[in-house]
Protein backbone atom coordinates (compact mmCIF):
# COMPACT_ATOMS: atom_id res chain seq x y z
CA UNK A 1 0.00 0.00 0.00
CA UNK A 2 1.24 3.27 -0.32
CA UNK A 3 1.84 5.65 1.88
CA UNK A 4 -1.00 7.34 3.99
CA UNK A 5 -1.21 10.75 4.29
CA UNK A 6 -3.85 12.04 7.11
CA UNK A 7 -6.40 14.56 6.97
CA UNK A 8 -9.15 16.08 8.80
CA UNK A 9 -12.83 16.14 7.78
CA UNK A 10 -15.47 18.97 9.07
CA UNK A 11 -18.90 16.72 9.14
CA UNK A 12 -22.56 17.12 10.72
CA UNK A 13 -22.67 15.24 13.71
CA UNK A 14 -26.09 13.19 12.36
CA UNK A 15 -24.25 12.42 9.09
CA UNK A 16 -21.45 11.39 10.96
CA UNK A 17 -23.62 9.11 13.14
CA UNK A 18 -25.43 7.81 10.14
CA UNK A 19 -22.30 7.22 8.20
CA UNK A 20 -20.90 5.00 12.09
CA UNK A 21 -23.83 2.70 11.72
CA UNK A 22 -23.63 2.36 8.02
CA UNK A 23 -20.01 1.69 8.62
CA UNK A 24 -20.78 -0.96 11.46
CA UNK A 25 -23.50 -2.76 9.59
CA UNK A 26 -21.07 -3.47 6.63
CA UNK A 27 -18.18 -4.74 8.70
CA UNK A 28 -15.46 -1.90 9.08
CA UNK A 29 -13.65 -1.60 11.91
CA UNK A 30 -12.71 1.84 11.44
CA UNK A 31 -13.62 5.11 9.58
CA UNK A 32 -10.48 5.18 7.57
CA UNK A 33 -11.21 1.81 5.62
CA UNK A 34 -14.81 2.41 5.35
CA UNK A 35 -13.90 6.34 3.50
CA UNK A 36 -10.94 4.57 1.29
CA UNK A 37 -13.22 2.17 0.04
CA UNK A 38 -16.06 5.08 -0.57
CA UNK A 39 -13.44 7.03 -2.58
CA UNK A 40 -12.25 3.99 -4.19
CA UNK A 41 -16.14 3.59 -5.09
CA UNK A 42 -16.40 6.93 -6.87
CA UNK A 43 -13.56 7.28 -8.63
CA UNK A 44 -14.56 3.35 -10.33
CA UNK A 45 -18.10 4.96 -11.40
CA UNK A 46 -16.14 8.32 -12.90
CA UNK A 47 -14.49 5.53 -14.64
CA UNK A 48 -17.51 3.81 -15.86
CA UNK A 49 -18.84 6.87 -17.91
CA UNK A 50 -15.45 7.28 -20.11
CA UNK A 51 -16.44 5.03 -23.22
CA UNK A 52 -12.51 4.47 -23.75
CA UNK A 53 -11.68 3.63 -20.12
CA UNK A 54 -10.10 0.29 -20.16
CA UNK A 55 -12.64 -2.02 -17.67
CA UNK A 56 -13.22 -5.74 -16.82
CA UNK A 57 -16.42 -6.57 -15.76
CA UNK A 58 -18.74 -9.81 -15.12
CA UNK A 59 -21.94 -9.80 -17.49
CA UNK A 60 -24.66 -12.04 -15.34
CA UNK A 61 -27.63 -14.12 -17.22
CA UNK A 62 -30.63 -15.71 -16.56
CA UNK A 63 -32.09 -17.67 -19.93
CA UNK A 64 -34.38 -20.49 -21.28
CA UNK A 65 -31.92 -22.84 -22.29
CA UNK A 66 -34.94 -24.14 -24.18
CA UNK A 67 -35.45 -20.95 -26.31
CA UNK A 68 -34.71 -22.43 -30.01
CA UNK A 69 -31.42 -21.61 -31.16
CA UNK A 70 -29.97 -19.38 -27.82
CA UNK A 71 -27.22 -21.27 -26.81
CA UNK A 72 -26.15 -20.97 -30.08
CA UNK A 73 -26.83 -17.77 -30.37
CA UNK A 74 -24.74 -16.93 -26.80
CA UNK A 75 -22.08 -18.75 -27.94
CA UNK A 76 -21.77 -16.91 -31.34
CA UNK A 77 -22.09 -13.52 -29.42
CA UNK A 78 -19.01 -14.13 -27.58
CA UNK A 79 -16.95 -15.83 -30.13
CA UNK A 80 -17.14 -12.54 -31.76
CA UNK A 81 -16.05 -10.76 -29.30
CA UNK A 82 -13.16 -13.56 -28.34
CA UNK A 83 -10.52 -10.72 -27.24
CA UNK A 84 -12.86 -9.19 -24.93
CA UNK A 85 -14.27 -12.41 -23.40
CA UNK A 86 -12.29 -14.18 -20.61
CA UNK A 87 -13.68 -16.74 -19.56
CA UNK A 88 -17.20 -18.02 -19.11
CA UNK A 89 -19.30 -20.10 -16.61
CA UNK A 90 -22.80 -22.00 -16.68
CA UNK A 91 -25.02 -22.95 -13.90
CA UNK A 92 -28.14 -25.06 -14.87
CA UNK A 93 -30.70 -23.41 -12.17
CA UNK A 94 -33.43 -25.74 -13.11
CA UNK A 95 -34.69 -27.92 -15.68
CA UNK A 96 -35.72 -24.86 -18.23
CA UNK A 97 -33.44 -21.59 -16.76
CA UNK A 98 -29.42 -21.96 -16.47
CA UNK A 99 -27.23 -18.85 -15.18
CA UNK A 100 -24.18 -17.66 -17.04
CA UNK A 101 -21.71 -15.37 -15.70
CA UNK A 102 -18.95 -13.92 -18.50
CA UNK A 103 -15.75 -12.47 -17.58
CA UNK A 104 -14.29 -9.68 -20.02
CA UNK A 105 -11.88 -7.46 -20.40
CA UNK A 106 -11.98 -4.29 -22.77
CA UNK A 107 -13.37 -0.50 -23.09
CA UNK A 108 -16.43 0.16 -21.26
CA UNK A 109 -17.81 0.98 -24.99
CA UNK A 110 -16.85 -2.48 -26.07
CA UNK A 111 -18.16 -4.03 -23.31
CA UNK A 112 -21.63 -2.23 -22.88
CA UNK A 113 -21.79 -2.93 -26.77
CA UNK A 114 -21.54 -6.35 -25.97
CA UNK A 115 -23.77 -6.76 -23.12
CA UNK A 116 -26.70 -4.96 -24.65
CA UNK A 117 -26.03 -7.63 -27.73
CA UNK A 118 -26.45 -10.76 -25.27
CA UNK A 119 -29.49 -9.32 -22.93
CA UNK A 120 -31.36 -8.45 -26.37
CA UNK A 121 -31.06 -11.80 -27.20
CA UNK A 122 -34.42 -13.37 -27.44
CA UNK A 123 -35.00 -15.91 -24.37
CA UNK A 124 -32.33 -13.57 -21.55
CA UNK A 125 -34.68 -12.93 -18.79
CA UNK A 126 -32.20 -11.15 -16.96
CA UNK A 127 -28.74 -9.51 -17.32
CA UNK A 128 -26.53 -7.82 -15.19
CA UNK A 129 -22.62 -5.87 -15.91
CA UNK A 130 -20.94 -5.31 -13.48
CA UNK A 131 -17.87 -2.66 -14.21
CA UNK A 132 -14.26 -2.74 -12.15
CA UNK A 133 -12.00 -0.49 -13.48
CA UNK A 134 -8.22 -1.37 -13.86
CA UNK A 135 -6.62 1.64 -12.15
CA UNK A 136 -7.02 0.46 -8.65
Amino acid sequence: MSKLTRTALAIEKDLLGRFDKWMTSHGYSNRSEALRDLIRSALVEAEWEKPASKVIATLSIIYDHEQRELPRQLTALQHADHHAILCSQHVHLDRHKCLEVIVMSGTTRQLRRICDAITAAKGVLAGKLTLLSRKL
